[in-house]
Order: C-alpha cells, then structure tokens, then sequence
C-alpha cells in the first residue's frame, strides 16, 4: 500500500509591527500608489526587538500548531526549516527551534532555496514520510528578510517582510497528500539575485559593510521576466503531468513575491482570480514564509480531497510546483 505525506495541519506567525507603505514614503523616495500598482503590497510586518530571530517567529508558528493538534513537542520527529535567514551561520535554525521548543526526539536542518524554500523542504520532509522513516515531520517556511534589506535602497526595501508558517506532515494510505513534484534550479541566475558578502567567497570585513553588500541585491527587471516564466511554465506542467484541467483546480498558491506574476501564472493555469491564495497585500513577500502563510489565512476555506498547486520562483534561481490534495476538512 503506497505511503504518502499528508499535511494534518497548519499555523502561520507574523510579527506585530505593522510597516506600511505611507510610513516608507517617509523613509525612502517612493510613493504608496507606486509600490501598489507594481507589486501589490500595501503593508508588511517586521520583527522588532533586540535578540530576536527568525528562530522566535518559527517558534511561535510551531506552538500554534501543535496547540491545534494536541501534540507535544516529543512526538515531533523531524523539523525541516527552508530559510535564507537563519539565526546563525552555524549552528542550524532547525537545531535552535528543537532546543526552544523542547523537541528533544527531533532532528532537523535548514534548507536554503531562496523563495522556494519551502516547497523545497516540503518535498524533502514528504520523502521521510514515504520511506516509514518519520511519522511527524514539521516543515516550516521562515525568513526574517529585515535583517538583510537595505532600508535605503527603495527598489528593494519595498517588497519584502518577515514571517513564518509552519505545517505538520504525517502518513497516508488514503488518496490524499502530496501527489507530485517539479523542482528546478538554474545557477547562473544568481548574478541577478543575490547577498554578496558574507559567505566563504566574500566574508565579512569593514570594506563588504561599508558597501552594504550584507543586503538582497537584486535586478528586479531580470527577475521578474525569469519568475513570470519559470512560475507559469512548471505550474502549467504539474497540471499537464497529472491530466488536470483548470476546473479540477480548486486553489493555486503562488509564493507572494509581485502581483502581477501571481496574475501572470493563474493566467497560464487557466485559473480565475477567486481560486487564487493572495495576502501580499498584507505581508509582503517573506521568502519562505509566503506560501505556509497563505494557507494558514485560507484554511477554513480548503476542503478534504481540494487539488491544489503551490508555485513559486525564488534566487538562484529556483523554483518548483507541488500538487498535494488536501487531506482534511476544517473543524
């Protein structure tokens, strides 16, 4: 009998410092009507407080969920974390939410794939699922993107915010879970999207601080051409691969990263603007928290046995489709 991942539940945590665009008009030379018409976003949350991390936002995702499940820390068996925005270089986000939490029978690592990160890690997390080796697998998308944007640079301080969303995955016999999978990398798109300092190539000295090179860099030109692409072309083959037609489709989840190439995939995918997860208006693009963040805002609303795509496009490129049915209705 085929063993297959399940997500049993879900819980999403945005900080409570809201920035908005009318407050970044006062930063940096924008306009609100500017950002809104070219990304869509009106508002986003930062986390503020001195020694805070994106450990502490993937944190307080976790307890939420296992709160909704009933569960304690000690059933949890693995906790994937897809982050460009770890606490640290070393040791791993993963390591440090086990040891806040008190998961003391999980082990975990961190999974840095940019804005895909988290369909990344979810596809790793499933395989353990898959194999019998994990029965409780916790995959969270986070990113604290505050901590690497330049809030003087205003083609980039405009767009991103920080977040976490968090999901249990556990075993299925039944027609349900994670059905199939595209992932993608292409390498040479990292000269387009990226941080320039700070790794082994580039460690830090006072000259790499000095040129703000510890920020996203980022041509948003080049990038939004490649995601408008990459998106629509891997959601349109998942649907092709699996012989859905755009009416089987109940919901598409694009990571939140500009509106207008959330309009461009549904637009491939033959998918009206009501099956479409949007709450960019609201966060921002938070990396890997975009995609676990929408489906904790739209919960109520999904329906056991619903087929759904997740999509996104993130540096370095990467980027992927998943197609999961979900597996349980919303009490």
């Amino acid at each position: 009998m085929k063993i297959r991942a399940a997500i049993t539940g879900i819980n999403g945590y945005v900080p409570d410092f809201v920035l908005s665009n009318e407050v970044l008009e006062t930063m940096v030379d924008t306009n609100s009507e500017w950002i809104e018409t070219r990304t869509g976003i009106k508002e986003r949350r930062i986390l503020k407080g001195k020694g805070l991390g994106t450990s502490d936002m993937a944190v307080e995702a976790i307890k939420g969920l296992l709160k909704k499940k009933n569960m304690s820390p000690e059933e949890i068996d693995m906790i994937i974390v897809g982050t460009v925005t770890g606490d640290f270089i070393f040791p791993s986000t993963s390591n440090i939410i086990c040891d806040k939490l008190g998961a003391k029978n999980a082990w975990g690592f961190d999974l840095a794939a940019a804005c895909s990160g988290f369909l990344f890690s979810l596809v790793t997390g499933a395989q353990f699922i898959e194999s019998g080796k994990c029965k409780k697998v916790v995959v969270v998308g986070a990113d604290k993107m505050s901590s690497i944007t330049d809030y003087t640079d205003r083609t980039t301080c405009v767009i991103f915010g920080d977040g976490a969303g968090a999901v249990l995955l556990e075993p299925t016999t039944e027609n349900f879970g994670i059905m199939d999978s595209i992932l993608r990398v292409d390498g040479s798109g990292r000269k387009y999207l990226h941080q320039k300092a700070g790794g082994s190539v580039k460690p830090p000295t006072h000259e790499t601080v000095d040129n703000k090179e510890h920020f996203v860099y980022q041509e948003g030109q080049a990038v939004f051409k490649f995601a408008v692409k990459g998106m629509a072309d891997v959601s349109a083959e998942i649907m092709e691969k699996n012989n859905l037609k755009s009416d089987d489709v109940a919901w598409l989840v694009p990571h939140q990263a500009n509106k207008r190439i959330i309009d461009a995939t549904a637009n491939r995918m033959g998918v009206g603007d009501e099956k479409v997860m949007l709450n960019i208006q609201r966060y921002g693009n938070t990396t890997s928290g975009t995609i676990p963040l929408c489906l904790w805002d739209y919960e109520k609303k999904l329906k056991k046995g619903d087929n759904i795509i997740l999509s996104a496009f993130g540096g370095g490129f990467t980027w992927g489709a998943i197609y999961l049915k979900w597996a349980y209705d919303t009490k």
